[in-house]
């Protein structure tokens, strides 16, 4: 019997190499080569995913809002940009055990009441479905969630052909990795399986109008596993963040083609399953009796969602040559560049300090809206004195030591005041023209004028 011969194939382009290599050829990423079994070429793989039309003028097309239909979970929705799209494709990633096949199972008992819903599991019988669905009480009798369809299979055939013949409005893939082709000799969860697997539920999902949801498996670096070339074959990309030791989980959409990206869900784990959380910014402020030294209240912008979220820092003097740097939740070489501002231009040092750094609930905050939060916490826990009570902070700092303005600043006062804070520090071209009732805003255009400003609030 013929040896089968073998390829070398990235995981981040694609491409193919015939010997292992330290550096993919093709894109020139490094460690992402692995070995796969070379597919025979075949006439009939590859298919368009719309049928073909003549050349048109842009002018000349109608251009109409995509019509959506809610998944009966609230903040499912507002992460997917208002809801699903006929025939859109999601995937969604996270880490075992946090709550993936949990929120899709939920998502599809609401949907099945009023729509064709099909649950597709290679990970699991249609009895481990049953006993979940028992225990998220989808199956009392006032509940229409028992229509849902369930189909345990991995075969990429079968289930087209079962998609074809219930047409449903939904479809549920979990998991991707799982699921293999005929057409294909490698084993499921190979580069070459996933690929080609995804590509097929794509061009079905849009030949048929069906939404299809896959869920996918993520690396050890929380990356979605196989080809990067799948999460751009999807219209949305989703990825589950939280610990899960704790009870609060979000989630994140990082590409939307139709809506906006960065948009955050908050859920909390209950013994009926994923609940969505009404007011989130509860979730990440500490409850604090009396106010802290380190403490600074900082509103940030997720989507199109302000959050208050508590950013704790803590300065000690340092034992070893090298002081220690750490932030969690944030960016670690931000803190070490405003560490460096906030020595040049406010005359504040910290070479021989240890500074942590951390936000509050486990959320990870990447937009630089935080810069102002930060040197304001970090110069509280230096003197060992609390920042004023009620008061919240926003501001990008430069370099030069200017605050720069944030995006939709009027909603973050607005949302701020709304919880009862009074006192806002805040980049001089983000002041209000109107005053904001019972808010006092104090706006700054550098970093020591800040420092001095909340100073003389003591």
């Amino acid at each position: 019997m013929a040896k089968q011969k073998t390829l070398y194939t990235c995981t981040e382009c694609g491409g193919q190499a015939p010997k292992w290599q330290g550096q993919c050829p093709a894109c020139g990423a490094w460690n992402t080569l692995v070995e796969t079994i070379a597919e025979p070429a075949s006439a009939n793989r590859f298919q368009s995913l719309a049928k073909s039309a003549p050349v048109q003028r842009l002018a000349d097309i109608e251009a109409a809002d995509v019509p959506r239909f809610s998944t009966g979970v609230s903040e499912f929705d507002r992460v997917l940009g208002g809801g699903l799209v006929a025939g859109g494709v999601v995937l969604i990633g996270g880490d075992p055990g946090i709550g993936k096949s949990t929120l899709l199972l939920q998502s599809l008992g609401e949907i099945a009441s009023e729509r064709r819903a099909l649950y597709v599991s290679g990970e699991e019988s249609a009895a481990q479905i049953a006993l979940r669905a028992q225990r998220l009480s989808l199956l009392d009798p006032q509940s229409k969630a028992g229509e849902l369809k369930l189909l345990a299979e991995i075969q990429l055939e079968r289930i087209q052909a079962t998609i074809e013949a219930e047409r449903p409005d939904v479809a549920v893939i979990d998991s991707i990795q799982t699921i293999y082709s005929d057409a294909l000799t490698s084993a499921p969860g190979s580069v070459a399986q996933v690929r080609e697997c995804a590509a097929q539920l794509t061009r079905v999902a849009k030949q048929s109008g069906t939404a299809i949801i896959m869920v996918g498996h993520v690396t050890k670096e929380g990356n979605l596993a196989g080809p990067r070339v799948l999460e751009h074959i999807v219209d949305t990309v989703l990825y589950f963040e939280g610990d899960t030791h704790s009870s609060f989980r979000l989630v994140r959409a990082f590409k939307n083609r139709f809506g906006a990206v960065n948009e955050l869900g908050v859920f909390a784990m209950t013994e009926r399953g994923l609940r969505g959380v009404s007011n989130p910014s509860a979730l990440f402020l500490s409850q604090h009796e009396q106010t802290v030294p380190g403490s600074c209240v900082l509103v940030t912008q997720e989507g199109s969602r302000p959050l208050l979220v508590e950013i704790q820092a803590l300065v000690d003097t340092a034992h070893v040559p090298n002081p220690r740097r750490l932030a969690v939740g944030l960016e670690q070489n931000r803190l070490a560049l405003l560490l460096a501002v906030l020595h040049k231009h406010a005359g504040i040092a910290c070479f021989d300090q240890d500074v942590f750094l951390n936000a509050v609930g486990g959320v990870k905050i990447t937009e630089p809206a935080a810069d102002l939060a930060v040197l304001l916490a970090i110069q509280s826990s230096l003197r060992n004195k609390p920042l004023p009570k009620g008061l919240f902070v926003f501001g990008e700092v430069g370099l030069a030591g200017e605050i720069r303005p944030s995006p939709r600043g009027q909603d973050r006062l607005k949302e701020a005041a709304k919880l009862g804070f009074t006192i806002a520090v805040i980049p001089k071209a983000n002041a209000p023209k109107q005053p904001v009732e019972g808010l006092r805003v104090i706006a700054v255009e550098r970093i020591e004028q800040a420092i001095d400003q909340v100073r003389d609030l003591d």
